[in-house]
């Protein structure tokens, strides 16, 4: 019998600006970008019963809450508490499947010997992060991913709901069929006017007649209405990318005014590569107009890297030749990784001459943050990690966290 536990931290981001400024604790507190253009990254459980949702628009989320307290995001931290938060995870078990910073399967069934019943996994691992990064967190636990998801939800905030084998039929029998992966309002209008509304409904149908009207995922649905879901956790997936991009409060024009910006984004990947070991040669570029055209480019170095000057000097040629003169809402350069390692040779390749000096740069960034030291354009512009980006763990899609 499988043990998964599906950990998911509370209003993540809210919670670690509320941890790290006493002031905001206990206040409807909105993690959100420009008050026009932006959208709500995140928002506490205090602003949430006035209507205000993670990716609602900034300017219908102040109209919400107008009293409510509003932060820019700071992905930067939000990434070092996710490291935090992994790393406990990791003292249970290595069968970890991140879905995004701040939520993850957990498979502890080969972990109850040594650390007790799934739930007594669970309820350690919530205490832990509470006691040492003072963090909220709430967990599922099944022998199903989805069931295990579906009781972190209701267990919600900072709470844990066990789903024993022999209970999860029932535990799922009230529930929407919208709780079922894989049914969006398109299939969960097509179930509703079939006259199934709850998954008890999906339950109690013969599979013949689900097949009939719904075709494949006929069979799908009705598998896990009874609970079946057979999927293994699947630990850190490989990343084929390693981005960074940011959407700017105000439209920009020209290359002098964009060149900080796609700097800071060259060496905020640089430092994420050489972090996890990892080099590319195909640098890309990404640009978003001021009317939300979107466009991409990229180019081949001749050897894979994982410095952020070369990755800048590509970077900026192919904005050079990309940027049309036009008024440019978002940037982002992202690196795709080699696939295979490269062939050694007979004799060891000398490290480049940037390598002493990339290392040196890491370990101040370490230990006194990113923006301790950085190159003069930067650090006379706005080019800074408070615009929204891509996370630096490569399962994390970005954007709104609940």
């Amino acid at each position: 019998m499988r043990a998964i536990i599906h950990v998911d931290m509370d209003a993540f981001y809210a919670s670690v600006e509320q941890r790290d400024n006493p002031a905001l604790r206990g206040k409807p507190l909105i993690v959100g970008g420009h008050a026009q253009r932006g959208v709500v990254v995140a928002a506490s459980y205090e602003v949430r019963p006035f209507g205000v949702r993670s990716a609602m628009p900034m300017a219908r989320a102040t109209k919400a809450a107008p009293h409510a307290l509003v932060v820019k995001p700071r992905f930067a931290a939000y990434a070092e508490a996710s490291e935090q938060v992994f790393a406990i995870f990791e003292r249970y078990t290595p069968l970890i499947e991140p879905l995004s910073l701040d939520e993850a399967f957990l498979d502890v069934t080969a972990s109850v010997g040594l650390f007790g019943t799934p739930a007594d996994i669970a309820r350690r691992i919530r205490k832990e992060i509470a006691d040492e990064l003072n963090l909220p967190a709430s967990a599922g636990v099944a022998t199903a991913k989805f069931v295990a998801k579906i009781a972190s939800d209701l267990a919600k905030p900072n709470g844990q709901r066990e789903v024993r084998a022999e209970e999860t039929v029932a535990f799922l029998a009230g529930l929407p069929v919208s709780r079922l992966w894989g049914v969006g309002p398109k299939t969960e209008e097509a179930l509703r006017l079939a006259g199934l509304k709850t998954i008890g409904d999906v339950a109690a149908r013969d599979l013949d007649w689900l097949e009939d009207r719904l075709g494949s995922s006929g069979r799908h649905l009705w598998e896990l209405s009874q609970g079946i879901d057979t999927r293994e956790v699947v630990p850190d997936r490989a990343a084929k990318s390693v981005g960074a991009e940011d959407t700017f409060d105000e439209d920009l024009v020209g290359v002098d005014a964009l060149k900080p910006h796609v700097h800071a984004q060259a060496l905020r990947v640089a430092r994420r590569l050489r972090r996890a070991a990892l080099k590319g040669r195909v640098v890309q570029l990404k640009l978003k107009f001021a009317d939300f055209t979107l466009i991409t480019r990229r180019t081949t170095l001749r050897e894979a890297t994982d410095d952020g000057q070369t990755l800048y000097r590509a970077a900026l040629e192919l904005l050079d030749k990309s940027h049309q003169g036009k008024p440019l809402r978002l940037t982002g350069v992202s690196v795709q990784l080699d696939e295979e390692p490269p062939q050694l040779g007979l004799f060891p390749a000398a490290p480049p001459r940037t390598a002493k000096l990339n290392a040196a740069l890491d370990k101040i960034a370490e230990r006194f943050g990113s923006k301790a030291i950085t190159t003069a354009d930067i650090a006379g512009s706005e080019a800074t990690d408070s615009a929204e980006h891509r996370s630096e763990r490569p399962v994390d899609k970005g954007g709104p966290k609940d």
